[in-house]
């Protein structure tokens, strides 16, 4: 089973499936990026890499028992994809937390509110593959273990039940 876990930047993907206790091997595909050097740049803007997708793709192809996350995750083939989403106050005050400038908190909190990667996600993947989580007031256990129940097959899909529009 291939399980993608991704979201806005903020959300807790990185902090949660840290804890995950699976048999499935955990990837985070940022650190890939840089190992394996699939950048073809560098986002002066917002001080990122810019990953070189079809790399990525095809370093991903063939790990069929595999949990990958990474905000660019629902972009690659997977059976269940798990969008974590978290109220745009929270990704603000975790990104600051982390040393992201005010400009890339607040994108990334606008980017939450107007559901871009969800829709991303079920644009690709379809309503029936898309589990989303709202890791707002969640700690990183709690939200590890709503991602093993989706594992698991435990969890019945959902997209479209977490809504921010009222924050902008």
């Amino acid at each position: 089973m291939r399980v993608a876990v991704t979201g806005t930047p903020g959300t807790g993907k990185t902090t949660a499936t840290d804890r995950l206790d699976t048999d499935i091997p955990v990837v985070h595909l940022n650190e890939v990026i840089k190992s394996e050097e699939f950048a073809t740049g560098v986002d002066e803007e917002r001080g990122s890499l810019v990953a070189d997708m079809d790399a990525v793709a095809e370093w991903l192809d063939g790990r069929d028992d595999v949990l990958f996350e990474s905000h660019l995750a629902h972009n690659f083939d997977a059976d269940r994809v798990v969008v974590l989403r978290a109220h745009p106050d929270s990704i603000v005050e975790r990104l600051r937390e982390r040393g992201d400038s005010d400009s890339k908190a607040y994108e990334n909190a606008e980017s939450e509110a107007l559901d871009v990667v969800l829709s991303e996600a079920v644009s690709r993947h379809g309503t029936e593959s898309v589990y989303e989580i709202d890791t707002t007031d969640r700690g990183p256990d709690e939200v590890a273990a709503e991602i093993e129940r989706v594992v698991a097959g435990e969890r019945e899909p959902s997209a479209g039940t977490v809504s921010y529009l009222d924050w902008l």
